[in-house]
């Protein structure tokens, strides 16, 4: 094979039949081409570190493909094809060129590939990939059979590139990103809008102008040209039958009273002044108007009738992750797009404002950190259509990091810029939590950026489904949101977040959740006040229960008796009893837990515990069926009550004895003053660990000389041994360390094995 120089790239690439490697094959650009060498015959392999439903596909089209980069795996190559992000050192690139292999990026094979065709080039810094698809779709609805290469997955076409050897005409995405864009000779170019981008790799404007200008001189037919973007009209408008589109009253083809009907965008069409017809176009946004009218002139001067035009555009379903709905529902609208200039982030977030939705909540990944750097006070200012905004840390893109760089420069500027909403997430897997737990009914979520950033949003999605199911279950009374922060809910104020927070008003709604929960196999976990539960810093996955308001806070007063929901709290039955003459309940004052969890714990204060009091208790079994038991069917133990292990309570009955009020003060007052002096005023969980049977729990750590013993802002109380505290900001795994230091020093220095009393649950994070 002859030197690459030396080579008749396009005869050899479209009229003959060759070996063939490609290396990078999983990416978009690449696999595009991969698809299209299939097509034209040839024998095709490639390599990747990574394989993906595209790499899945093209197998099954005939592509040899190896999921790594080894020089023996392209020996037998004629050619080898290489995307931009494939670095020098490549050993499959290092072989071919100390070989003398012919070599070839990625842009000069397409552009090779459509030497042969009548090419068409769309060109510009942002919405190309929309509008080559667009274009491409509006040829083939017209009858031309244009042969396509986009990139970006594109359902309407099927595939992102396709050889179609019954037409003439080859649409093509170019990319300016590495300055390939000179590769191209087209017949026809649509040059959509030109500005400071990819500074990586540009200086400036200028050197990205240049590029644009030799693409334009090296265009053999019409140049197409957005009249609404100043520096492409600087390069186009006086080049010799240039053709103009656009919005303003200048523009060779006009598009005009555009309005937004149902995501829709409806508009009409003029040609120098005359009408041609209505255009509905079911991508919303100005912008994509602006580059429907390019299509439109585009079709019109190929000689498409402007109703063939118009029915095809109406018919047009964008690419992927393009304004691409990824949930709806009369509630929500979760919509990802691959925005990650402030220009296009700008123009994205006009459309979702347009909308009509509440508020526009925002996750946005930065790509590549010379990006970052370069336009960071333009992204400042690109966020003021957005009501809240989770900017995550930056998607490298292959690049090496820019020492004081990251999402959080992003953050600050937009900040700076006089935004109220914005906060700094740098773990990317929190960002769908960060903001689902922001959600309120009317919202549109947006997903903004070019890297990962849509999988938070489809993991958001996934689980909103759920959400929206146990919201209909609970009915309007209840409440369900998501990611719900098990700090906000517990007293040592440590925990990650539920997956799910549910709160019900009434055993029916209770019952109907357990029932959803058993037939979806989702777990589920009960909560009270949170005392005495300490949740790891991963949260609970599942369905977390806080029975609450309604029927389960009512108290009623029958004789003796008094009737509890779980979600009271037990301070109130005790007042409950003073207010009707009953006595024995003072007891509850000094627990500052709700009924259920006393239940759970079979609680106690004062010497007293709860089923001391208790007559019956209501409960519902895991497939939601209703059960009372009266207390000598109820087995009960220290701190436990086995029945609510696999069940759940609803309410309880709790007998009281006629007392004098002066009496019943008297024990609450002096409840307060035990749990003041000796209890700490700092957050806690209450008692940690159980009394084993030599010695109090407290006095063992206070002998042990642990008071005060801290892990970071966990620490033993002075006040009672047998109390860890939360001086502000402890973790879960703070909180656990310590713990087990504890045990550590009261099994070495007394032989002694502590147990926990509090619950430990959740996930570490």
């Amino acid at each position: 094979m002859k030197p690459v120089s030396e080579l008749d790239l396009p005869k050899l690439l479209t009229h003959e039949r060759h070996r063939i490697h490609l290396i990078g094959v999983a990416g978009s650009g690449m696999s595009g081409i991969a698809a299209l060498l299939l097509e034209l015959g040839h024998n095709v392999s490639g390599s990747d570190k990574v394989s993906t439903l595209e790499t899945d596909r093209l197998q099954r089209l005939g592509l040899r493909f190896r999921e790594q980069h080894r020089a023996e795996d392209a020996a037998d190559a004629d050619l080898i094809v290489f995307s931009s992000a494939i670095k020098i050192d490549n050993p499959i690139l290092m072989s071919a060129r100390d070989s003398g292999k012919p070599v070839v990026r990625r842009a000069e094979a397409l552009a090779a590939i459509m030497r042969g065709e009548r090419g068409i080039v769309i060109a510009g810094m942002h919405g190309k990939t929309t509008t080559s698809a667009m274009t491409a779709h509006v040829l083939r609805e017209g009858g031309v059979h244009p042969s396509h290469y986009i990139g970006g997955e594109i359902p309407i076409l099927g595939t992102n590139a396709h050889w179609d050897p019954r037409g003439e005409y080859f649409v093509a995405e170019g990319d300016e990103s590495d300055g390939t864009l000179r590769c191209f000779h087209p017949e026809h170019s649509l040059i959509l809008n030109i500005e400071e981008e990819h500074l990586d790799f540009y200086v400036d404007l200028a050197a990205i102008e240049k590029v644009f200008a030799q693409l334009i001189e090296q265009t053999s037919g019409t140049v197409f040209y957005n009249t609404d973007d100043l520096n492409t009209v600087r390069l186009c408008a006086k080049r010799k039958g240039a053709i103009s589109f656009g919005l303003s009253e200048e523009a060779d083809y006009r598009g005009a009273d555009v309005e937004l009907r149902d995501f829709a965008s409806v508009f009409c069409v003029y040609r120098r002044g005359e009408q041609l017809g209505e255009a509905v176009l079911n991508v919303p946004g100005q912008h994509h108007v602006q580059n429907a009218v390019g299509v439109i002139a585009l079709a019109t001067e190929l000689g498409i009738p402007f109703e063939r035009i118009a029915a095809s555009l109406r018919r047009f379903e964008h690419a992927r992750r393009r304004f691409e709905i990824k949930y709806e529902s009369d509630r929500f609208l979760l919509v990802d797009d691959y925005a990650h200039h402030p220009t296009e982030i700008r123009a994205t977030l006009k459309t979702a404002r347009s909308a009509g939705r509440k508020r526009v909540l925002t996750m946005f990944q930065p790509h590549r950190y010379s990006r970052t750097k370069a336009l960071c006070k333009e992204f400042g200012r690109a966020f003021d259509d957005a009501d809240r905004v989770v900017v995550t840390d930056v998607y490298a893109a292959s690049e090496s990091p820019i020492s004081g760089i990251s999402g959080e420069t992003i953050a600050s500027e937009i900040t700076a810029h006089g935004h109220r909403g914005v906060s700094y997430q740098p773990r990317l897997e929190s960002v769908h939590r960060d903001l689902g737990n922001m959600l309120d009914s009317g919202d549109l979520v947006l997903s903004l950026g070019a890297g990962n950033i849509h999988e938070q949003l489809s993991l958001l999605a996934a689980d909103l489904v759920i959400a929206e199911k146990l919201k209909a279950i609970i009915t309007s009374d209840g409440e369900v949101r998501l990611y719900e922060p098990l700090s906000k809910h517990t007293t040592l104020r440590v925990g990650g977040p539920a997956q799910f927070w549910v709160e019900p008003r009434n055993e029916n709604s209770l019952a109907e959740l357990l029932r959803f929960c058993q037939r979806e196999n989702l777990p589920l976990f009960v909560i009270g006040r949170g005392s005495n539960l300490l949740v790891r810093d991963g949260g609970i996955r599942g369905v977390v229960v806080h029975p609450c308001g309604g029927d389960f806070d009512k108290i009623e007063v029958t004789g003796n008796e008094i009737a509890a929901g779980v979600g009271a709290k037990l301070k109130e039955v005790a007042y409950a009893g003073k207010a009707a003459g009953l006595g024995g309940l003072e007891w509850m004052e000094g627990i500052p837990g709700s009924v259920g969890g006393s239940l759970r714990m079979n609680a106690g204060a004062m010497g007293v515990q709860t089923f001391e009091n208790v007559v019956r208790v209501r409960y519902l079994d895991a497939n939601g069926e209703a059960h009372t038991k009266i207390r000598k069917e109820l087995e009960v133990h220290y701190r436990n009550f086995p029945l609510l292990e696999n069940n759940f309570a609803v309410s309880a009955v709790f007998r009281g004895q006629p007392a004098p009020t002066e009496e019943i003060v008297g024990k609450l007052e002096a409840s307060q003053e035990k749990r003041r002096t000796s209890q700490p005023a700092a957050k806690s969980a209450g008692c940690i660990f159980k009394n084993p049977d030599s010695c109090p729990a407290g006095k063992l750590v206070d002998e042990l000389e642990l008071k005060n013993c801290r892990v970071g802002k966990a620490r033993v109380s002075e006040v009672h041994g047998n109390f860890i505290v939360n001086d502000g900001g402890a973790t879960a795994a703070e909180m656990l360390e310590l713990i087990e230091k504890i045990k550590s020093v009261a099994r070495a220095k007394r032989g002694i094995e502590l147990e926990t009393e509090v619950q430990i649950v959740g996930e570490p994070a």
